[in-house]
């Protein structure tokens, strides 16, 4: 209505002559003007009605316009009004109802509308008012629209030769600090400064605060306080808005100490502080991890009879989560809540990234349930953490169903949200998957950047999937997303993987052509594949290059060049590189160690290999199973069980996880060397104590267990008495698939697991049992011999469970009908 309404503007008439303005008395005036709004918020034949009336009274319509305008308030009115009057003969609007017809636009921000009116105004060469255009720089202000504000003042100042009042000029100030252009706002700033005198106020400590304010968010907090103490005395009052404002900058700035100052001098000059002085004080304080300095302020506040707020509470959990106290952080919530203040969307966010970051991803859960059960609407920084928990705990179907909630709530998912869920179904092998997600997050704009191509690209190279992860360089070239050296790296180690050295070769050239420094990581990755090849020349020539070029080789550098010369048994040349590695001051690592051990093992020096071990363990390095594995073959296959056993018993005292290598080598090793397993040297016990592992195993054959489950079980054992459950049931399972029966041991060395962990009523969630009356009692023998393993002043309910299986027992169908056959044979 209201575009077609002003389309209808035409062009001036002759006006007809009137009876001026000034010739009418206040009252006259008052009426006609309340007469002529009623008329227009009332009348159906509004237009007859208001011909009547100016008859009446012989008045220029226009005379009267501005007034009737600046009454009328609703916008439709306004321009039914202002467009009856351009359609009178002889009549024409005048700047001032212009003026007046745009400051009710403006109040109404009718943007578009107002652009139409100026340029009729233009076209009849006529400006708006002083009053007007102090209208329209504040609407578009507030409403963000900078540079038409901008250009309003400049109308003002420039055509106008005035200036705009003081709430245009703070309304324009507040935009161009949000817009960051806080030099263009101090210089309006200065000229308010230099038109303010005392008849007319161009500037109020209102446009100092906010000068203050923009000051201090740019980090120029002393210009801030500078700007504070040249204005003081100069009609600007000194008061706690300042303070607050100042105090607020250095605590974002990182300047605690100087705020604590402007702390204490507020106080000492009889102001009082307020929500917002505690509030920023504590946010400073927060960042720097100053509980101590928060409590106090917390028990200041509570003497001044001041109640922490929620964005309080949020900046104390979220100081609690970063310092790694997610029990602390719940301590301040519970007093949140307990107080009566409500928690918003930001504390359930702070919690959930607080408890993802600890790894407590199911609690994490818990908290966006509770946000949402509140009624709070969830975002991307409350999904995101989440989406990146699961990940990192292999859950991508739990991660990918978040990301679809998310998604179906209106949330678009952000860069670090892709790449989160990007990353866990690379690591979880699901590459195609992986593939898939990234097409999508392309249809909805949002490009990946390079380490998200370099995710993909390492999941394609480890898959074999060579040409996929060439097509994807390819896509970031094309995406102008320019790959970076991990990039190549990952490429150059793909090609390595699968044995193309040449294609290798090419690329990294082609890094280093580019004038792309490859870094430490893709010299370590060309490295790799020399070595790989047994081309350990080439490896150390790319190591000179390497230091040519400015870098200094790592740790890495070394354990591969160590663990190529290993590989070719040269056991000498793998010394001298360590020795050389000890004199650059480059540390050794687990992979270093494990190198040599391994190296020194295969020679049949296990001995040597074992002094190696100790000197890591002596260094602080803790073995991994590599290690661990490596040691327990080479005394496997050296027949040197007791030594094998200790090593096996020791990896899981230090909780490191043994994998199938670890599973092939004992089971061999004792399958191999049977009558050594069962009659272990009595000295060799006395030196290294006595074996669980091999104490068990030996029972076992010699109560005629078949040695490849005897095996098995010694290991369940071992796995049980350290408190390895789901590892233990993991290994069943793998023993089954093999081939090897799960007996009456195995289920009772399992049972001891279950209860060792306190769940001797849960036994039933874990086991199944379909043990005979027979089984049982064997059961029950073994598991006897279990309770003199369990340490000391331990028991453990296995034993009573299977006492009373067995008293329990009744025998099925199938087992009466087998022994009533026995019975009739034996007396046949």
């Amino acid at each position: 209505m209201s575009k077609s309404l002003l389309s209808r503007i035409r062009p001036p008439q002759k006006p007809k002559p009137r009876t001026p303005l000034n010739f009418l008395s206040p009252t006259q005036i008052k009426r006609l003007v309340n007469d002529v709004s009623e008329i227009l918020r009332t009348h159906e034949r509004w237009e007859e009605t208001l011909e009547t009336r100016f008859s009446e009274e012989e008045i220029a319509v226009s005379d009267v316009a501005p007034l009737v305008l600046d009454r009328i308030r609703d916008v439709e009115l306004g321009l039914k009004f202002f467009d009856w009057i351009s359609r009178r003969p002889w009549c024409s609007p005048d700047p001032p109802a212009y003026s007046s017809l745009l400051k009710i636009l403006a109040h109404s921000k009718m943007f578009p509308e107002i652009e139409y009116v100026l340029e009729n105004m233009r076209n009849e060469e006529k400006l708006p008012t002083h009053e007007a255009l102090n209208v329209l720089i504040k609407a578009y202000s507030d409403s963000g629209l900078v540079d038409k504000a901008l250009e309003f003042y400049s109308i003002v100042v420039k055509t106008c030769f005035s200036f705009p009042n003081v709430f245009a000029c703070n309304s324009l100030l507040i935009v161009l600090i949000k817009h960051g252009r806080i030099d263009v706002a101090r210089q309006i700033y200065d000229e308010m400064l230099h038109r303010d005198d005392s008849e007319t106020n161009y500037i109020d400590n209102y446009s100092t605060c906010i000068m203050v304010r923009g000051l201090c968010k740019e980090g120029k907090v002393e210009e801030g306080g500078k700007l504070i103490e040249d204005r003081w005395g100069q009609g600007c009052i000194p008061n706690i808005v300042f303070y607050n404002t100042l105090i607020d900058g250095y605590c974002k700035k990182g300047e605690v100490q100087r705020a604590s100052v402007l702390f204490k001098e507020l106080k000492l000059k009889g102001f009082l502080p307020t929500l917002e002085t505690f509030g920023a004080m504590i946010n400073g304080f927060c960042k720097e991890r100053n509980f101590e300095v928060i409590d106090r302020l917390l028990l200041e506040m509570n003497t001044r009879g001041l109640t922490v707020n929620v964005k309080i509470y949020n900046n104390l959990i979220d100081a609690q989560c970063k310092n790694g106290s997610v029990v602390k952080a719940m301590e301040f919530f519970r007093r949140m809540v307990g107080s009566g203040c409500e928690p918003d969307i930001t504390t359930y966010n702070t919690l959930i990234c607080g408890s993802c970051r600890e790894g407590k991803v199911q609690e994490a859960d818990d908290f966006l349930g509770q946000a949402i059960k509140m009624g709070l609407m969830p975002n991307k920084f409350s999904y995101t953490p989440l989406v990146h928990g699961y990940c990192r705990c292999g859950e991508v179907v739990r991660a990918s169903n978040l990301l679809i909630e998310m998604m179906e709530k209106g949330h678009k998912p952000d860069l670090v949200t892709y790449g989160a869920l990007i990353h866990g179904l690379v690591v979880a092998g699901e590459v195609d998957v992986a593939l898939t997600l990234h097409d999508k997050m392309v249809e909805r704009e949002v490009l990946p950047d390079a380490c998200i191509y370099n995710v993909l690209i390492s999941g394609l190279c480890k898959k074999g999937m060579l040409p996929a992860a060439k097509h994807l360089l390819g896509e970031m070239l094309d995406r102008n997303v320019l790959p970076d050296a991990f990039v190549y790296a990952t490429l150059v180690d793909g090609f390595i993987r699968h044995g193309d050295l040449d294609e290798a070769k090419k690329l990294f050239e082609l890094t280093v052509e580019i004038h792309m420094d490859p870094g430490v990581v893709g010299y370590n990755a060309m490295i790799k594949g020399y070595c790989k090849f047994g081309m350990m020349k080439d490896a150390i020539s790319c190591i000179d290059r390497m230091i040519k070029g400015r870098l200094t080789p790592d740790e890495f550098t070394y354990s591969t060049i160590i663990d190529g010369y290993v590989k070719l048994n040269d056991m000498d040349e793998a010394l001298r590189v360590f020795s050389n590695m000890e004199k650059q001051k480059c540390k050794p690592n687990v992979i270093t160690y494990s190198s040599l051990i391994n190296g020194f093992c295969r020679k049949g020096d296990s001995d040597r290999a074992q002094e190696l071990f100790r000197d890591m363990q002596s260094r602080g390095l803790v073995p991994n199973v590599v290690t661990y594995s490596i040691l327990i073959g080479s005394f496997c296959r050296d027949s040197r069980l007791a030594k094998a056993a200790l090593f096996f018993e020791e990896m899981l005292i230090n909780k490191c996880t043994p994998n199938d290598v670890t599973y092939h080598y004992l089971i061999n090793g004792l399958t191999n060397n049977i009558s050594n397993a069962v009659a272990v040297k009595r000295n060799e016990f006395q030196e290294n104590g006595k074996s669980v592992f091999l104490d068990f195993f030996g029972r076992l054959i010699l109560d005629g267990w078949d040695p490849r489950t005897a095996g098995y079980n010694a290991i369940l054992v071992c796995l049980c008495q350290h408190r390895m459950l789901n590892n233990a049931l993991a290994l069943r399972d793998k023993m089954v698939r093999k081939g090897c029966h799960s007996d009456s041991v195995t289920f009772v060395v399992l049972l001891h697991g279950v209860c060792m962990q306190g769940r001797s009523r849960e036994w039933k969630n874990f086991l199944s049992c379909n043990l005979n009356q027979g089984e049982l009692h064997i059961g029950l023998k073994y598991s006897l011999m279990l309770d003199q393993y369990l340490p000391q002043g331990m028991t453990s309910e296995a034993s009573q469970i299977l006492q009373t299986l067995a008293e329990d027992y009744r025998p099925n169908n199938q087992e009466i009908n087998n022994r009533d056959h026995s019975l009739k044979v034996s007396v046949a």
